[in-house]
């Protein structure tokens, strides 16, 4: 309102009131009242609905009011009637459950909207399909050109792990590189060994693996750091390519009920660093200015750049707009255990000298991890193995103790095996357990003949061992490795029951639904500093909300639910 039209306004109520004889010493305090109700008016009130707030102090309701993209008020329908202005509009939800919008604590968002138009392996049981998905992408594809893909799971076809051969005679043309689920180990034809210049003489870099055969002979796999290897020979993603990229994941997040992700990017073992940050200019800062964002997006960078983070910071602040927010830095301890490359402290059953390895050299890992800490960037970093999550856990109390104490929400990635008596230091020391419930339902057959019978059973995916210690509990899907689905992940933390199987995976260890849902909501949002404005309908945050197909939580447990509508800052964005 500008200053003419505030005059008139005053002038307008003051003769009003002249006429009404309200004493002067009223008029100001009215006016103000009925400019403060018109600027109150919600633009947005959704009603009829049942309400889960992440939000202690009001843990149900069953409307919500909305204005300029943050909830206004939170309770029954009839609480909410002041704030009706003409503009208002309502949205019946016919008694449907509404939920925070979901937040996925850990994902690579471009590498899995590549991986959408690429070939596609995940789920594949039999060598024969394997084989024939392959061959089928080769025949379409140009000579020269490079073949790509991933997902594939050697434990769903019986454990035996690929080899070059299996491609060679239909790729002789084009090189082939095909990334295991868990992005710890990729497949690569003779011919694209050939352009890495790997052969029986080549040795295992540090942290990384050239699986060979008995005879010396690569075999065309290689672990973790090994990677690096052959990925300077395949072709750079087109800026182009990695938006679209960046596009179809946005839209397919959407569509799951997620409103927020925390995005690991392209960073894996063997990456260039400077991918993470390209990723930041060509693709998110091009999609906020350009109006593209249509999820929120936490960036977490290769710890190695962390000076870079911290300059950046230092003038943007961590908020770059309501759409991106700088995270923190990420390394990785260990490996994956489907790749036998998780850092445990007994050997693997099924490979009796082999203990994992360590991806970072520890020295530089604890260099950085205190360089970073000090001058106030969040921590995350992989830890996979029992050894690993000890490594880590300790880095960080002497970290800690040395920096002096402050709020730093250190977190470990997956958390997946813990020794006896580890899960309690979590919530000793403060530290974030950012799990991916899904990630148990790939291992859970597998882990048995890896790690032996009772090491699976007493330390896998320890989620109610970690919260009874007071862990922050952080919830995510590692996608592409698992689908981003929150309702099948709060179902397999609940269930934990594998396909096949009738029993839980250490059934003391499932979560309650309340905190599966907390886990995917708030203590997600607090896990990357981002609960002052997101995680819980409260008053005050950003409106980002979904409407499940069910009236009863308990129908989450069952896995019949799905996502009916998606709202980003209260205004519908799925369907």
């Amino acid at each position: 309102m500008n200053r003419y039209a505030f005059l008139s306004a005053t002038l307008v109520l003051a003769i009003a009131v002249l006429s009404l004889n309200i004493p002067p010493q009223d008029w100001l305090s009215l006016g103000l009242k009925r400019l403060s109700t018109k600027k109150l008016a919600a633009d947005l009130i959704v009603k009829n609905a049942f309400i889960f707030t992440s939000d202690a102090s009001m843990p149900v309701a069953d409307s919500m009011a909305i204005q300029n993209g943050r909830i206004l008020r939170v309770g029954n329908y009839s609480s909410l009637q002041d704030l009706v202005g003409g503009g208002t509009k309502e949205l019946n939800v016919e008694g449907k459950v509404l939920v925070p919008g979901f937040i996925d604590s850990h994902v690579h968002l471009i590498p899995g909207g590549l991986q959408m138009g690429r070939v596609e392996l995940r789920g594949v049981n039999k060598k024969e399909e394997f084989v024939r998905r392959v061959k089928e992408a080769a025949g379409n594809v140009k000579q020269g050109s490079w073949v790509l893909g991933g997902g594939w799971n050697n434990d769903l076809w019986g454990g035996e792990l690929p080899m070059a051969s299996w491609l060679d005679d239909f790729t002789a043309d084009n090189p082939v590189w095909l990334t295991r689920m868990d992005g710890h180990m990729g497949l690569a034809n003779s011919l694209a060994l050939k352009l890495a210049g790997i052969n029986n003489s080549s040795i295992d870099p540090n942290g990384g693996t050239i699986a060979k055969s008995t005879h010396g002979e690569p075999t065309g796999l290689l672990i973790d750091a090994a990677m690096k290897l052959v990925l300077p020979s395949i072709p750079e993603v087109s800026v182009d390519e990695r938006r679209e990229a960046f596009l179809r994941a946005s839209n397919l997040a959407l569509t799951r009920g997620v409103t927020t992700v925390v995005d690991f990017g392209r960073y894996f073992p063997g990456a260039s660093v400077e991918q993470s940050w390209e990723d930041l200019s060509d693709v998110y800062q091009w999609a906020d200015s350009s109006g593209k964002m249509i999820i929120r997006v936490c960036l977490f960078f290769p710890m190695e750049t962390w000076s870079r983070l911290l300059e950046l910071i230092k003038k943007t602040g961590r908020a770059l707009s309501d759409w991106i927010y700088l995270g923190g830095v990420k390394a990785f301890a260990d490996g994956s255990l489907g790749s036998n490359s998780a850092f445990f402290f007994e050997p693997y059953a099924d490979e009796p000298h082999n203990y994992g390895l360590q991806v970072t050299d520890p020295e530089s890992l604890f260099n950085m991890t205190a360089a970073s800490d000090k001058l106030g960037l969040q921590v995350a970093i992989h830890a996979i193995g029992d050894r690993a999550n000890e490594m880590v856990l300790e880095m960080y109390r002497s970290v800690a103790l040395t920096n002096g104490m402050r709020d730093r929400r250190f977190r470990i990635e997956h958390a997946q095996h813990l020794a006896p008596g580890m899960a309690a230091r979590f919530g000793e020391q403060g530290v974030v357990a950012s799990v991916q419930p899904d990630h148990l339902l790939d291992d859970a057959d597998s882990a048995a003949k890896k790690l032996g019978v009772d090491r699976a059973q007493q330390g896998s995916y320890l989620f109610h061992s970690l919260l009874a210690s007071n862990a922050r509990l952080a919830l995510g899907s590692d996608w592409p490795v698992a689908n981003i689905n929150p309702v099948g992940s709060i179902k397999t933390a609940m269930k934990r029951i594998p396909d096949g199987w009738k029993n839980a995976w250490i059934s003391s260890e499932c979560l309650s639904l309340n905190d599966a849902l907390i886990a995917h909501t708030i203590s997600a949002a607090y896990a990357c500093f981002l609960d002052s404005e997101l995680g819980s309908l409260s008053p005050g945050k950003l409106a980002d909300f979904v409407i499940l197909s069910t009236s009863t939580l308990d129908d989450l447990a069952e896995g019949s639910v799905t996502v009916e509508a998606t709202y980003v800052a209260g205004v519908q964005a799925y369907p």
